[in-house]
This record gives C-alpha cells, structure tokens and sequence, in this order.
C-alpha cells in the first residue's frame, strides 16, 4: 500500500529506475515526506549539458560515460554543467573535468575532512511503505525499462546494508546520525527507536568506534508517549530526541496530534524530562510545507512554521533547538521559483529568513539550522537560492550554529551534497546587493564548521573520537573499496514526477 494518494502516486515514478544518473541529481527527488516537483526547464538544460559534456571527456579518457560519471573528474563535469545552466555558484574549472589526475589529487586532499552528518535516513526490514516497490514494478508493466519487465522489486535499496554502503563507503561522510519519522499507524514509522539503536550498536560494533549516533523519536500527544520518554531514556539510551511539530508528516490525512514547540502544558514536561537526563540536543523538522500542501492541509500549516522556536529556545536555555531543514518551505512542488521570486521581491525565503533572524532579535543562542533538504532541493533546482539560503543563515545565526545533515539516503549517496558544500559561493553580485558574506573554500574556516564541527561541538564528539574513526574498520574498508569496488552508483531513491514543466 502507497502512503500517496491514487492521483498523487499516478504523477510519480520511480526515481532509481528512470532518472539520468548523474552525479548531481537531474531533478527533485522525495521520499514519502512530500511530493517532488516536476523537473524545471532549467533541470532539463543541466541534464542535457550534463549528458554532452560527458559523453565528450568520457571518450577522450577511454571510459564509457557512466564509469566517467563515478570519477573525480565526472563529478567536477556536473559542476561544470550546473555553472553553464545556473551562472558561476560552484568552484570548479574545465580543466578539472578534462584531466583525471587533477581531480583525483582534489579529492583526496579534501576525502580526509571530517563530515558528521546527524540527519540520515533507511527503511526497516519490515516497511509496509511498498509505494517505492510497487512503482517499480508498474516502470516494468509500462515496458519503460526492459530490465524491470516481469521481475519483482523489492526496498532493499533503501535498507540498512544500501545505507551502510552509500553512507560510509560511497561518500566521505564519517559519522551520522540514524534518523527516522512517526506516524499514527505505527507500521508506517520509517524505524522503530529500538531499531534505531540498535542499527548504532551494529554500525559502532562493525567499526570499532564511533561512527553512528540515534535519535529517540517522541510525539507529543500520542497514548503513552511520555512512558515511552522514560523507556528510551533508561533502556535505549538515544543521543538526542527529535520530533515533528506536524504530527504524523508521513501520512498528513491521519495527523491527530500536531503540537508546537512552546506548547507549555503538553511540551514543556518532555524539555524537562530531557534535561534531567542530560540530552541537550532537540532535534526538530520543520518547513518542507509549500503552499500546495497549505491547500490541502492547512490546518498543519501553523505547525509547520517556525514562530513557535523562539519562546521554547528562550524558556528553555538548557536545551539546543535543532531545526531540520532550515525550516524551508518550497520544497518538492513548492518548486525555488516560490522561493526565488520572494528574495528578490523581500529579501526573504519562508520560513528561513525567520529563523535566522531568531537570535537576533529574541537574544538567544540555542538556536541551530541543520540544513537537510533546504540544501539537497534548492542546489538540484536552483543553486542560487542554495547559496542564497546559507548565506543569510550563517548571517543571522553565526557560521557555529549551521550543522550538516543530508537526509540521505533518499537522494541516493550523499557525496554530491558534500561536493556542492566544498564548492558552493554565492555570487558577488548577490554579496554586494544583500550584504552576504563568502562561504569562502572547501576546507575553509565556515564550512569546516558546517560539515563536522558545530555538530561535533554539540554532541560532544571529542578529538581522540574523531582521530579513531580514520583508522578503523570501515576505514580501512573503504580503503580497500576504493581501490576495488566499483565505486558509488550515483542512484536516487524514492519518488520523482513524471510532469511535463
């Protein structure tokens, strides 16, 4: 059974099977949080420059162009391809693409820097989101991809062994954080919080150190969600908590119990309890709200927003807000025209501006934006904005208060977001115009502190921790991968929409 509606899930497709694998995605791609917008005009320019450039270099190194897509060189070839269809926002040169042995010597020089994503994502053995599997076969039946007639799919690509590989060996993502998402019918949950521990006690155990963290999810509202704050606490020992204001984000039909963050009789004796336990860390999605999904659901569109984090971050200085994705609101059909066309009006993005002007004017520093799909989406549909978006939270919230996640893996492995980050600049123009300042390079002071630092800061993640993971097992899998595997798969996972522009 689709968690999407007929009609809904009759405009969408399989994005595993019928996207173009680039390196950066050709279009928006989602889980089963919200619906991908159809690929854009320029989406269309950028995969057919992408297509050329690639078939060129890959003939004058010997290499057919999907082996080439898998290469330094073939990820610096979609960098030059956004930069053609978008203007100059990423740090990349033709000479890069055309010559191995300076994109390679790239890579390795910067494969070292610690990224410890705290926002990742699989689905349970047992899903019964079959949404993703049932597309498949319909590809198959459409006689889209030969490959597909006639043959069963099945999730395991977005399981734990795809996540464990995608993770760790097709990226160079150190650490992360196992994620998950509730809902109202609990077969629907993407990970039990039993699963996600032990998921961390598995990863850890095949490392040797520690590489993987967990959340505890808690729902506000729901029978029993209290008892189950103390479980978790006492048994499974979780990293942090987090939580969806919306209630059940999954199947928004079925959400019972939205809350907001500054609820003081339903919220503020969970803070309380967190606080006792020493968890610092509150871990909450917001945005990813457009106003399509306003029409058919506004009365979680309150819930959504991010006017309710101020008066918890204030009343509750022991605690860090955590606001997945950035609070961004254009997400999937939302489309970064929305979003574009506001900045350019205002100045303003919803609900990110918002945020990053929390601790300014409320004088608050517990406040934090992990960046998830505000950056995933926007450098797929429209880099400017990304540039943009980070921008004005590094602005509003300081370069320490903007942490790393990817909501990988369901934009496949999360390599290309990591790239996007180390060569993402926003352009002067836009610098002079709205008082930005540079992101500056790959290994520089701001995305140092971006990709593993704040992160690291915040879940007290010490030097001799970061140094064990450098030389442990995955480590020196992955070494052994590199030289033998046949490298990442450049993959999406999950929904794209099948719509014409």
């Amino acid at each position: 059974m689709s968690l999407l509606s007929p009609d809904e899930l009759a405009a969408l497709i399989p994005a595993e099977s019928s996207i173009f694998p680039a390196p950066i995605p050709v279009q928006c791609v989602s889980s089963d949080e919200f619906l991908p917008g159809a690929q854009t005009s320029k989406q269309k320019e950028y995969e057919a420059r992408v297509k050329a450039l690639g078939a060129e270099l890959a003939k004058k190194q010997g290499l057919t162009r999907r082996k080439f897509f898998k290469s330094a060189s073939g990820m610096a070839a979609a960098f030059l391809a956004m930069n053609d269809t978008y203007g100059p926002v990423f740090g990349v040169s033709r000479a890069e693409a055309a010559t191995p042995e300076m994109a390679n010597e790239r890579a390795q020089s910067l494969s070292g820097q610690f990224i410890m994503d705290m926002h990742t994502h699989f689905l349970r053995d047992d899903t019964t989101l079959e949404g993703f599997a049932r597309s498949r076969e319909a590809v198959g039946k459409a006689g889209w991809n030969p490959a597909l007639v006639g043959k069963p799919q099945t999730l395991e690509d977005l399981k734990f062994a795809n996540y464990l590989k995608e993770i760790f060996l097709d990226s160079d993502t150190k650490v992360a954080c196992i994620s998950g998402a509730p809902s109202e019918k609990v077969a629907d949950w993407f990970l039990t919080n039993d699963m996600k521990t032990q998921a961390r006690a598995t990863i850890n155990s095949i490392a040797g150190s520690k590489r993987a963290f967990a959340h505890a999810i808690f729902t506000p509202g729901y029978a029993g969600w209290m008892e189950e704050i103390d479980r978790a606490i006492e048994v499974l020992k979780p990293d942090s908590f987090k939580g969806y204001t919306i209630g059940d984000n999954t199947n928004k039909q079925l959400s019972v119990h939205p809350w907001r963050l500054d609820d003081e009789k339903l919220v503020y004796p969970a803070y309380e309890k967190f606080v006792k336990a020493g968890l610092k860390n509150v871990c909450i999605h917001k945005g990813l709200f457009p106003p399509s999904v306003e029409k058919s659901f506004p009365n979680l569109l309150q819930y959504a927003k991010v006017d309710d984090v101020a008066k918890a971050a204030k009343d509750w200085p022991q605690l860090n807000f955590i606001i997945y994705h950035g609070g961004y609101r254009y997400s999937g059909n939302g489309g970064t025209e929305g979003a574009w066309a506001q900045f350019e009006k205002s100045g303003r993005i919803d609900w990110v501006s918002d945020l990053a002007d929390i601790p300014g004017k409320y004088g608050v520093n517990n406040v934090y934006a992990d960046v998830g799909q505000l950056f995933a989406q926007s450098t797929i549909a429209d880099p400017r904005v990304s540039a943009v978006m980070m921008g004005q939270l590094v602005a509003g919230m300081g370069a320490d208060h903007v942490c790393w996640g990817t909501d990988a893996i369901w934009t496949g492995a999360p390599q290309w977001q990591i790239e996007a980050l180390r060569r993402l600049e926003i352009p002067e123009d836009l610098q002079k115009r709205y008082g930005l300042k540079p992101l500056g390079p790959a290994d520089g002071s701001i995305k140092r502190a971006i990709f593993g630092d704040n992160n690291a800061r915040l879940y007290n993640f010490t030097p001799a921790q970061r140094a064990a993971v450098g030389a442990d097992k995955i480590a020196s899998g992955k070494a052994i991968y590199e030289r033998h595997g046949e490298g990442r798969t450049n993959m999406a996972y999950g929904y794209v929409n099948r719509g014409a522009v």
